[in-house]
């Protein structure tokens, strides 16, 4: 427990009883040791516990009693606690865990720990809040004594209690990069007191200490590391030691810390004596504060005094416990540690005064060399199958440094093995037999064994032997064991393949207190089963941090949870559902049921670890009544935005029926109107003749005074398009106003209603006024607005339903039924029977026919079969699964019936991960689009403001010149007064500017273009998550590519084959068949590559047969090989069928060559006549063929140099005691890579390679591809702060990986691009996910990025067009150039825009990515392997590189006159074998195809 202090601001208090409120609020919080408020300074000081509480649930606690709470500093500072020791009186009434519980319920206490022998107490107090007299009084009825009780070793329940013991402490240590940083480490924490042994391994990047945590904290020894330059951080916390904080230097002495007054006592016995030293490096109070806490907390002190003004500190100590020299030292290690301390000159005499020893006891210092530490682990193992298997484990395990003996068990499935902690560790030792393909892990409940100590002789002592720290848990653990267990679920990050659940499944298991582990790779969700007794979630957290992934608890563990709904029949009353919610709430793993006997439905809430739904639905069945799942619509409906396109469809019919009679009315007072003009063309006409016209037209004909045919008919055909036509709009504009915010409806609403009402209320008027001349009303523009808009909304949704076919594809692939089957033993089929897929519980065995879908995802246990997984993962090929494969759910079994066990059901799916991971792609938005919401926020009330202006500007312009109204209004005459024309003609102007504007099309802009563009890349094997990558992309300007499995196939293949011996003695066929038998019962990926290669050659699924095979580790491989006989019959046969048909051709063009003559025909009799003949075999290096006592010879080596120094691997085989052949072997480049790196280059991009490898083999990689910018030997930490490097440079980065050991570096740049198959389409860090193994991919995911971000600059272009240009033509600006917009025109021009903008984002339908062909003819002749010189490569992330690209004219020259020399003398082949043109041997791989000849020496 650590207790912290926080300072929260608190504004809002009146008086002291604001004060007390909250004091007493807060104080009653669990976890609260002190809290103070104050009035004047407006804030609360609060001492709290860090376990419990966090500054910010106190802030919240705060703020909900209606105050307004800030931190004033958001790093809560720690408090410093002090122990004291206390005797527990024999004769107590309490029991000492009943005293312990009564401290911990008072402020202040932060921790009791008792003795072993319940006799006394430890108590942890904050000095602050409570002290020794007060902590004496607490527990009534108990007299404790503060006491300075002798500490015995071993006496304590915690071993870190043992004074003279010794903790081992394992940390991760990141940035180091040779053997210097190592020995820096080593010699730095070396010299530390307090510290025993201490091993550093640059490989496994981490630090095992050895240390006393008396005289040295784990904290101070992660610091020191950290001061040397690294990170450190602990693999497995190391359990605190309740004492004060104390420093590297700490005291020797075993005698606890106690009270200030003891030690007075004890000192006046002793003789105390005081020292002064000058300090130097002190700055303000906070310094002296520092040092007078941190001294006066070791318990030879008995006072400090600091002065910062003298520059001194004045110690009154006892000499008996400490020295001046360790007093000075401590001062010096007090944080930051910058104070420099020294001895002023009249008090140098007391550097003199003796030291007592440690510790009076005869016990040698652990320290000793000569006393090993050896530690015993029991590992499961399975997997074996005979003695080969327990050989081959003993042979690689007894290897491994560290480890003393190993035997491993057949029978008991298990190996012991003795081991250094130092050097090795369990978990290394399991992940080496692992690697072997042998499942390894530690027994379930193994409690890892006491280190056994070897003393030697002279050494024993039988009295005292230190018990070095054991894992054994204490008493009361133990009986805590049997508790409930607990779930909790853990948030991962950082995972990209099924690799890492393995990783991270394996590791928890092996922990303390951890019953089960399920990782969810596409949810990044970790579901743990623990005991809380040992363990806690924060811990578990940790554990998942320190594999290299990022981990958060999730705090609503309810997440689990599954909701079910149920339609229950045959229910009749009330007594029916209490019956049903009774027995279902007394049900084990139900949390709440609701049953409604109106709609017939249960609502029921359970945990799926304990009851599953099927089981729910057995117990509402065995009460009588029938049930069922409620249907759930599985269709993508939600997607295909079917209800909207059918609601604007309607909407359109609607207005257009109503709008066709009224355009129809507009067009005929339009002909009329001109006629009229015609007619009266050289006057205007009086109010008498319009009145006399009026009567003679049939639409002006009054119905009522002031009423005509024309806008009765016209108010008639409004109304209704107002109501059914405009419903939608008025609806979304009211939620709109209702919420604050103005958008595209709010603007459509004020446009028709400002012109209904306006109509509406001229018309009346008219009517009032009996009116002879009929008013001009503007009910044509509802009908006209809304038909436009509603189409355009219409054609919009349309066009979204068809970005969204992918999903809903995806959608469409899960299963709906499933078919679970019961097993007897031995996997007996007992019985079967069809559900709901929903019902399918985790553990259930599923069957799964050939043709049927994969309803969950699983683990095949039964059955072969091949499974076409494209719809996931875009791979055409079908998957081989065999028992112990997982499958995914959606995808198809092809051949063979499957019995499979559910892993992951209902939400948890890969299926439905993927969908949801799609879905929130296309929702994410792009920081372009939120650019655009926030325009459209803005826009609307704009254009209010420019339609208002516009209205008053025209009323002001029309009554101070009426002239130019008259002049610009269409259809004016005489007849209606002067102020009504003004009026009419501003509002109209108005009007049209409200129908005009459109802020839809600037808010489809984007995200039409990224769900076109996301479903275009999905469709294309690119996986893009969400708007912001795809935007990013085209800004990128640095590709940063990793080498293997990335540029590099990632598997080794064979590239050459010498021959070093003659034909005639060994044949070439027979010795493949030989080495390739030989190789076959090899794991290690040399050999697979062997084996492949040598099927390949001899064109055989099946070799011959391996016996007394044995690997050495890091050597090589023996056995006897038999049986080849008939291979090689069949293989001679097939070469002389060849050479004769060769024979009768060269026969026929009269032409004879060499090349044909069956030279290779050996054996040719029939196997029958052959005794079968045993081949002992040697494949290995040099050492492998030297411990065997074969020569390797000087042209041998030289050959096998110069394979190595091309990055290759030479393996060197021997049959029956004779070399006789070396096999060059290496990872292959992709043949798309040079292409895809020409491209990008060409694209104006720089491209950079990236790898752990060395760097001669980096830079013959870079040479053949044409990348000039090599970075090699670099770590996976290292990758990260090389992406950061260049994005600090202002470079945008993208990152190439195949996500496995990239996925730091991949979620650091800017654009991380995952190459992934299978599910890898859920691989975490990346943004970018390319399914297929292709870098070409790389290209088209970069120039998709950059079309769609064109696209959306075009629509951005096109909407923006619409509205600068069209508002001010509505509002009336071009009138001079007679340009004037009625309020249909512009209702009809918004409309347009956001169809065209859709319309326009749909063309990126058409993109096709680009094609190799063309870019290979469009590279033709430019692309060229780079010459080394060219290459710079760095090693590690240091830029300055060992390759000199800047080498003079004269250095380049003869560089490449010595290359081309080299590359004609290096080898000494037969005529046959010279590769004509062979390019510049500084290559790795170049030239592998034209050396795939085999060759003779």
């Amino acid at each position: 427990m650590e207790a912290k202090s926080v300072v929260i601001g608190v504004l809002g208090m009146t008086c002291n009883s604001c004060v007390q409120t909250i004091e007493q609020h807060v104080g009653k919080m669990n976890g609260i040791h002190n809290i103070k408020v104050s009035l004047e300074d407006k804030n609360a000081v609060v001492i709290y516990d860090s376990k419990l509480q966090t500054p910010a649930t106190l802030q919240e606690a705060i703020y909900d009693m209606g105050f307004d709470a800030t931190l004033a500093d958001s790093n809560p500072q720690p408090v410093l606690p002090d122990t004291i020791f206390l005797t527990i009186p024999t004769q107590s009434a309490l029991t000492p865990k009943q005293i312990c519980s009564t401290l911990l319920k008072n402020k202040g206490i932060v921790d009791v720990k008792v003795s072993s022998d319940q006799k006394s107490a430890v108590v942890t107090f904050i000095s602050s809040i409570v002290n020794g007299k007060q902590i004496v009084h607490m527990v009534p009825g108990v007299d404790l004594n503060i006491s300075t009780a002798e500490v015995i070793p071993g006496t304590w329940e915690d071993s870190n209690w043992s004074q003279p013991s010794s903790v081992g402490l394992r940390l991760k240590v990141d940035g180091m990069t040779c053997h210097s940083c190592t020995s820096t480490i080593e010699g730095k924490l070396g010299k530390l007191q307090g510290i025993q042994r201490i091993k550093v391994s640059l490989d496994n990047r981490e630090a095992v200490v050895v240390y006393q945590p008396h005289l040295i904290s784990a904290e101070e020894i992660k610091h020191q590391i950290e001061a040397a330059g690294f990170t450190a951080s602990f693999k497995k916390q190391p359990r605190p030691l309740k004492l004060s904080t104390i420093d590297p230097e700490r005291l020797r002495s075993t005698q606890p810390q106690s009270s200030e007054t003891a030690l007075r006592e004890n000192s006046s016995a002793t003789g105390a004596r005081t020292v002064v030293f000058r300090v130097d490096g002190m700055h303000c109070t906070s310094c002296v504060l520092n040092i007078q806490r941190t001294i006066s907390a070791l318990p030879a002190v008995i006072s400090v005094v600091v002065s910062l003004e003298k520059k001194s500190a004045v110690i009154n100590y006892n000499p008996n416990l400490i020295s001046t020299d360790m007093l000075r030292k401590a001062i010096e290690a007090v944080s930051p540690e910058t104070f420099r301390v020294s001895l002023p000159e009249e008090y140098g005499n007391v550097a003199l005064f003796p030291t007592l020893s440690p510790l009076k006891s005869p016990l040698p210092a652990l320290k000793d060399a000569s006393w090993p530490l050896i530690q015993v682990a029991v590992i499961n193992i399975e997997g074996m199958t005979c003695n080969s298997c327990v050989q081959s484990i003993e042979g690689v395990i007894s290897q491994k440094a560290g480890v003393k003996s190993v035997h491993v068990s057949l029978t008991n499935r298990n190996g012991t093995i003795e081991y250094d902690p130092l050097q090795t560790s369990p978990e290394d030792l399991i992940s080496s037999i692992e690697d072997m393909g042998f499942d390894a892990s530690l027994p379930a409940k193994a409690e890892l064994p006491l280190a056994k100590a070897q003393p030697s002789p002279e050494m024993q002592l039988d009295s005292q032997k230190p018990e070095l720290p054991s894992k054994v848990p204490p008493a009361h653990l133990a009986r805590q064991e049997t508790k409930t267990i607990s779930k909790c679920y853990v948030q991962v990050t950082g995972m990209t393949c099924a690799s890492c659940v393995a990783n991270i499944e394996r590791n928890l298991r092996r922990e303390d207190g951890i019953h089960s582990i399920l990782v969810a790779l596409m949810a990044g969700k970790a579901e743990v089963r623990y005991n809380p007794a040992v363990i806690h979630p924060s811990a578990i957290a940790e554990l998942i941090r320190e594999l290299g992934f990022g981990a958060t608890v999730m705090e609503n563990c309810g997440e689990g949870d599954r909701i079910l709904e149920l339609v229950v029949r045959g229910m009749t009353c009330a007594s029916c559902v209490h019956k049903i919610e009774s027995t279902l709430m007394k049900t084990n793993g139900v949390l709440y049921c609701s049953v409604a006997l109106a709609t017939n439905k249960a609502h029921i809430k359970y945990d799926p670890e304990a009851i599953g739904p099927r089981d729910v639905i057995q117990v509402i069945k065995d009460l009588g009544f029938t049930t069922s799942l409620v249907k759930k619509d599985r269709s993508a409906s939600h997607l295909d935005h079917k209800q909207e396109i059918r609601q604007w469809k309607r909407s359109f019919v609607v207005s257009l029926v109503f709008c066709i009679p009224v355009m129809g009315l507009m067009i005929y007072m339009m002909v009329m109107d001109s006629q009229l003009a015609d007619a009266h063309v050289h006057h205007n006409i009086s109010s008498e003749e319009m009145e006399a016209l009026h009567s003679s037209m049939v639409l002006e004909y009054q119905l009522l005074p002031g009423l005509s045919v024309m806008n009765f008919l016209s108010f008639l055909l409004c109304v209704p398009v107002q109501i059914f036509g405009g419903w939608h709009f008025y609806i979304q504009a009211y939620r709109a106003l209702k919420h604050k915010t103005a958008n595209m409806d709010v603007l459509v609403v004020l446009a028709t209603s400002i012109a209904f009402l306006y109509s509406f209320v001229i018309l009346l008027v008219a009517m009032a006024e009996k009116a002879k001349v009929n008013p001009v009303t503007f009910f044509d523009t509802p009908p006209m607005l809304f038909v436009f808009i509603s189409l355009g909304r219409w054609l919009e949704h349309v066009a979204k339903g068809k970005t969204s076919e992918a999903l809903a594809r995806l959608i469409s692939l899960q299963a709906t039924e499933a078919t679970i089957v019961t097993l007897g033993p031995d996997n007996v089929l007992l019985s079967e029977e069809q559900v709901n897929v929903e019902l399918v519980q985790r553990g259930d065995i599923v069957k799964v026919v050939p043709g049927g879908k994969f309803p969950v995802d699983g683990r095949v246990i039964e059955g072969h079969s091949m499974v076409d997984e494209s719809l996931i993962t875009g791979e055409a090929m079908p998957v081989t699964k065999k028992p112990g494969n997982t499958v995914i759910a959606g995808s198809i079994n092809q051949n063979g019936s499957l019995l499979i066990s559910a892993t992951h059901v209902g939400a948890d799916t890969t299926l439905s991960q993927i969908v949801k991971l799609v879905e929130e792609a296309q929702t994410s938005k792009a920081p372009i689009q939120q650019f655009a919401d926030k325009l459209s926020g803005y826009f609307v009330p704009f254009i209010v403001a420019v339609s208002v202006v516009t209205l008053l500007a025209w009323i002001i312009i029309g009554f101070v010149d009426f002239e130019i109204v008259e002049k610009y209004f269409l259809g004016y005459n005489k007849s209606i007064s002067a102020a009504e024309v003004i009026i009419r003609f501003a509002f109209q102007a108005s009007i049209t500017v409200l129908c005009i504007a459109c802020p839809c099309s600037l808010g489809l802009a984007t995200p039409t273009a990224v769900m076109v563009g996301t479903g275009v890349g999905a469709q294309n094997g690119i996986l893009i998550k969400g708007g912001e990558p795809l935007e990013m992309a085209h800004k990128v300007k640095v590709v940063v590519f990793d080498k293997t499995g990335t540029i590099t196939h990632g598997t080794p293949e064979v590239m050459q084959v010498k021959f070093l011996v003659e034909g005639n003695q060994l044949p070439r066929h027979k010795m493949l068949a030989i080495v390739g038998t030989a190789e076959s019962h090899s794991e290690h990926p040399l050999g697979a590559a062997i084996t492949k290669y040598c099927k390949k050659e001899l064109d055989s699924e099946t070799l011959g047969t391996c016996t007394d095979f044995q690997v050495v580790p890091g050597c090589g491989i023996s056995c006897k090989v038999t049986n080849i006989e008939a291979l090689l019959y069949r293989k001679n046969r097939m070469v002389e069928e060849n050479n004769i048909k060769n024979a009768t051709l060269v026969k026929i063009e009269e032409n004879t060559d060499e090349s044909v003559q069956p030279v290779l025909i050996i054996d040719a009799e029939l196997p029958t006549t052959v005794t079968s003949q045993k081949y002992s075999v040697l494949i290995g290096n040099r050492e492998w063929m030297t411990r065997n006592g074969l020569l390797v010879r000087n042209e041998v080596d030289k050959a096998m140099m110069e394979h190595e120094r091309r990055g290759r691997t030479a393996v060197l085989a021997a049959v029956d005691g004779v070399l006789c052949g070396l096999i060059a072997i290496a990872d292959t480049v992709k043949p798309e890579a040079e292409l895809a790196v020409y491209t990008l280059k060409s694209m104006g991009l720089e491209v950079v390679l990236m790898t752990g490898d060395n760097s001669k083999t980096a830079r013959s990689i870079a040479s053949q591809v044409g990348i000039t910018k090599v970075f090699a030997e670099v770590l996976p930490s290292h990758k990260v702060a090389k992406v950061k490097q260049l994005q600090d440079e202002g470079k945008r980065v993208a990152m190439v990986g195949d996500g496995i050991n990239d996925s730091p570096a991949l979620a650091m740049a800017n654009v991380g691009i995952a190459i992934g198959t299978g599910t890898d389409v859920a691989i975490e860090a990346a943004d970018v996910v390319l399914i297929k193994d292709d870098l070409m991919d790389v290209v088209a995911s970069i120039d998709l990025s950059r079309k769609t971000v064109k696209r959306i600059r075009i629509n951005f272009v096109f909407a923006l067009i619409y509205n600068l240009v069209g508002v001010p033509i509505a509002a009336g600006v071009f009138l001079p150039i007679g340009l004037v917009l009625q309020p249909w025109m512009g209702s009809a021009a918004m409309a347009a825009s956001s169809v065209s903008v859709v319309l326009s984002s749909l063309l990126l339908k058409m993109y096709q990515k680009p094609s190799s062909e063309k870019l290979e003819f469009r590279a033709r002749g430019q692309m060229r392997h780079k010459s080394p010189s060219e290459i710079s490569v760095h090693v590690g992330i240091d830029e300055t590189g060992t390759g000199s690209p800047k080498l003079s004219l004269m250095d380049r020259f003869i560089n490449y006159s010595r290359a081309s020399i080299n590359s004609l003398f290096s080898d000494k082949r037969s005529v046959n074998s010279i590769v004509l043109g062979e390019p510049d041997k500084h290559s790795l791989l170049v030239g592998d195809f034209g050396e795939d000849d085999d060759t003779a020496l």
